[in-house]
């Protein structure tokens, strides 16, 4: 026979074969798992933070979003004290086409222009103003009240040529037919 029996060996092979790899074994098995949960974290709790230049989602933002979009004001129509002249209201509401004649509008004092609409009354010259005309938008309701848009197309036909008289405040008017 031969002699081949069996020899046992007590070698036990493995990846660590130094004192220097078994440390490092060592501290990778305790430094992984820590990193690993703090990156977990991170990315837990990074969903809590909000976009850089996101601020739609704010009390401001979302108050600037639903708030009304218009008011109501109620004004005191028999207050003629504050009641503005014609050539007041031309200045701050009308003087802005009416003075240059833009998109079609009658140039003031320009009586050729103001001859045809003088022609239809003080009555329809008002109406078109308040309700608008062509590329003139409706006035009435505006910063002015009626009386003062009347005031001021009486101011422009007169430029133009008209001999209209200037409309009187409501209570101005009782008390003067009223004597």
């Amino acid at each position: 026979m031969s002699d081949a029996t069996p020899q046992h060996t007590d070698h036990h092979e493995g990846p660590i074969r130094t004192p220097k790899q078994l440390a490092v074994a060592v501290l990778a098995a305790f430094l992984v798992p820590i990193i690993a949960i703090i990156l977990l974290v991170n990315f837990v709790d990074a969903g809590n933070k909000p976009s850089a230049g996101s601020e739609g989602l704010g009390a401001e933002a979302v108050a600037a979003r639903i708030q009304p979009v218009g008011k109501v004001v109620v004004k005191d129509a028999s207050d003629t004290a504050a009641l503005k002249s014609g050539e007041e209201v031309f200045k701050a509401q009308c003087s802005a086409c009416h003075a240059a004649g833009v998109a079609g509008a009658p140039k003031f004092g320009d009586a050729a222009a103001w001859g045809a609409r003088v022609k239809t009354g003080y009555e329809a010259l008002l109406t078109s103003a308040l309700k608008g005309k062509g590329a003139m938008g409706p006035q009435g309701g505006g910063d002015f009240s009626d009386l003062e848009i009347g005031r001021a197309v009486v101011y422009m036909a007169n430029a133009g040529g008209a001999k209209f008289e200037e409309p009187k405040a409501p209570a101005a008017a009782a008390s003067a037919a009223s004597k």
